[in-house]
């Protein structure tokens, strides 16, 4: 490729960079492995810019790849032995206290325990914003399913919120 072109990948990376590593952070749960996938996926865009065919948005193309990216790790072994691994870490040094009291983590914690199908239709609709339509065509998949995925997710995420003991509503 030319130097325009360079330019003009650079310029890709730079508008897109941030929101797709937010988003496979919320997908894979960790920071490392969510910049390996960003990073992949611009490679993977790169070699393969000539294929998108502008059928969609250049953000959706590239969520796209993401969304795959991690849904691919999130199969992969490397994944599962991990995952192991940090089990095990977590029973020899317990976490602090005073973290899991906080909402947010509580909140982030129960969206990332959700099965992959309901985690990314929170995600996308509630953290990056999308509506209804954007998310059935970034995920391939029809809108009335992603309704009930979202209305499925949702009473998931209150079941298990109900249990907790919110701060705001201690002295109430």
């Amino acid at each position: 490729m030319d130097q325009l072109d360079d330019d003009r990948f650079q310029s890709i990376v730079y508008e897109h960079n941030d929101y797709l590593l937010q988003l496979s952070y919320l997908y894979v749960k960790d920071w490392d492995t969510a910049e390996d996938i960003v990073q992949e996926v611009f490679i993977n865009y790169w070699v393969k810019s000539e294929q998108f065919q502008a059928q969609s948005s250049l953000k959706t193309y590239l969520t796209r790849m993401a969304i795959n990216q991690c849904k691919d790790y999130l199969k992969s072994w490397r994944y599962r032995t991990q995952t192991l691994t940090n089990v095990f870490t977590e029973i020899i040094r317990p976490k602090n206290q005073l973290i899991l009291e906080d909402e947010q983590l509580i909140v982030a914690e129960a969206v990332l325990s959700l099965p992959i199908k309901f985690r990314e239709v929170i995600i996308l609709y509630y953290f990056k914003e999308l509506t209804i339509q954007n998310i059935s065509n970034t995920l391939n998949t029809s809108e009335s399913t992603i309704k009930y995925r979202l209305k499925k997710a949702k009473e998931r995420l209150k079941e298990m919120l109900s249990t907790q003991q919110w701060e705001v509503f201690i002295n109430e």
